[in-house]
């Protein structure tokens, strides 16, 4: 599942290539919002809240969650696309940015505000098309109902309000919940996904099934906000320093491989409330206790 900085990446690209400009066509591929249709409104903007992309369209947003499966592509209008179209739940193009309109630069020369005034032809002519994939959840309401659709997650590291006392004091309000668990509840901390789970907890030689409460959570908080910031731009995300494939990450995805400190094989494990929550945990049993 995508995590929140590869979350924040796809909402700054489609903010590049659809805010400032109008809705030409839309097309909802979801029953429940097959007569949606924004044709004619602007787009304000595209922004993420944890693993969650929000764009808000004139008086509405369009809420989606990737799963595990979903994407978001750009496509200029007519382009072959990557994935096939019976995977497609929702495609939304705009038309042509006038010079000066937010966003509307990309892959293209920008001029000035007042260039289309001028009889200059508009920033770019050709519009884009944004098409998501295999979308884990859909979801179209009024902006002014966006609370309800996300107003419970957690301060998100990412976030302009960030909010690290407000992420401890969830964090930290069932002492006996395991930290693996805890870690990855949204409700907590929004963005925070499996890798960044497992990372955090090996450089800080904890366990997953340990308890809150036995842990330093302040400590933990601040290594996964640094780790997950410092991805916010890399394609290939990193928590080793290292960005050679097969270097990446220190515990994540390497079960039976040599712990890159010690020497002893990664063991894999799961931990979840409840079966269907369950997610895969990797684990050095020498360093981590």
């Amino acid at each position: 599942m995508p995590e929140g900085d590869t979350v924040h990446r796809a909402a700054r690209r489609l903010h590049e290539a659809l805010a400032g400009r109008t809705v030409t066509r839309c097309d909802v591929r979801v029953p429940q919002y097959a007569t949606v249709d924004l044709s004619g409104e602007p787009v304000h903007e595209v922004v993420a809240r944890g693993k969650h992309l929000l764009m808000r369209i004139g008086t509405t947003t369009v809420h989606s969650h990737l799963k595990m499966e979903g994407s978001w592509h750009v496509y200029r209008p007519g382009a072959r696309w990557r994935r096939p179209a019976f995977e497609a739940r929702m495609v939304l193009e705009v038309g042509a940015a006038v010079g000066g309109s937010a966003g509307g630069s990309v892959g293209s020369e920008h001029r000035g505000a007042g260039s289309a005034a001028a009889g200059i032809p508009p920033v770019d002519e050709q519009g884009w098309q944004a098409v998501g994939f295999a979308l884990g959840e859909l979801e179209i309401a009024p902006t002014a109902q966006e609370e309800h659709m996300v107003g419970y997650l957690g301060p998100d590291p990412l976030g302009p309000d960030w909010d690290r006392t407000e992420a401890l004091a969830r964090l930290t309000a069932d002492p006996a919940r395991p930290i693996g668990l805890a870690l990855l509840d949204q409700r907590i901390i929004a963005g925070l996904g499996n890798d960044y789970r497992n990372e955090t907890l090996f450089l800080r030689g904890v366990l997953p099934e340990t308890p809150v409460g036995e842990v330093d959570a302040a400590a933990a908080v601040d290594l996964a906000v640094r780790l997950i910031r410092a991805n916010r731009d890399r394609v290939e995300r990193t928590t080793t320093g290292d960005t050679r494939r097969g270097r990446r990450l220190w515990v994540a995805h390497r079960e039976r491989q040599p712990c890159r400190r010690c020497g002893t094989p990664v063991r894999q494990g799961t931990l979840g409330d409840s079966a269907l929550t369950e997610r895969m945990t990797w684990y050095c049993p020498s360093c981590q206790r």
